[in-house]
């Protein structure tokens, strides 16, 4: 039997280090802890489904929350069937005690157990619709005061008008004037090329 870790967060910039300190306190070996950064959304998440494939019965999967499986109800409710019935695998959520699969299982704890999962599931994909919506509100009310959204635009170089005029004449290559800008795509330096002739024009 082993006992495996998995945690999850929704982007590369969030830190795992809460769950990790979590599962390591578990004394649960770094080869069976399973990480992915990823959205909650759905399962379709790398190193879940590896994990999930390694699965034996008897086995014991470890989550700090339930959130952290994931955010989506009717997925969470399905993943929790196919890890503890189809592959005879427990479930221990250390945030909440009473859903972990080792304990109780009679007829009265399967129940209870039920019941929490599905309250849990229920907060998780509400929370997730909340954190959705405050997003939109939030690029709503920033674009209303004309905040940009998105990558900042790449500087050009200040040489920027030389490049072109070079260009337009054929002594050197687009090749190289992309590389002058700092490797940009072709999209980005026509986007440039436009904006640089609409200021020239608009100076003249």
């Amino acid at each position: 039997m082993k006992t495996y870790g998995y945690v999850r967060v929704s982007s590369t910039d969030q830190n795992e280090d809460r769950q990790l300190i979590a599962i390591n306190n578990l004394e649960i070996q770094v080869d069976q802890i399973f990480i992915d950064k990823q959205s909650g959304k759905d399962f379709d998440r790398t190193n879940y489904k590896r994990m999930v494939k390694k699965l034996k019965p008897g086995d014991l999967v470890c989550i700090i929350s339930i959130d952290r499986l994931g955010r989506n109800y009717e997925e969470i409710q399905r993943q929790w069937r196919v890890i503890t019935k189809e592959k005879g695998t427990d479930i221990f959520v250390i945030d909440m005690p009473l859903l972990d699969t080792r304990r109780e299982k009679n007829l009265l704890g399967t129940f209870i157990a039920d019941l929490v999962l599905g309250l849990l599931s229920f907060v998780a994909q509400n929370e997730r619709e909340n954190i959705r919506k405050r997003q939109a509100d939030g690029i709503a009310a920033a674009k209303a005061r004309g905040v940009h959204m998105g990558r900042p635009a790449k500087k050009m170089p200040e040489n920027f008008g030389a490049l072109i005029r070079l260009w337009e004449r054929k002594q050197i290559p687009l090749a190289k004037v992309l590389e002058q800008c700092g490797n940009i795509c072709e999209a980005t330096f026509y986007q440039r090329l436009l904006e640089y002739r609409l200021t020239y024009n608009n100076k003249r």
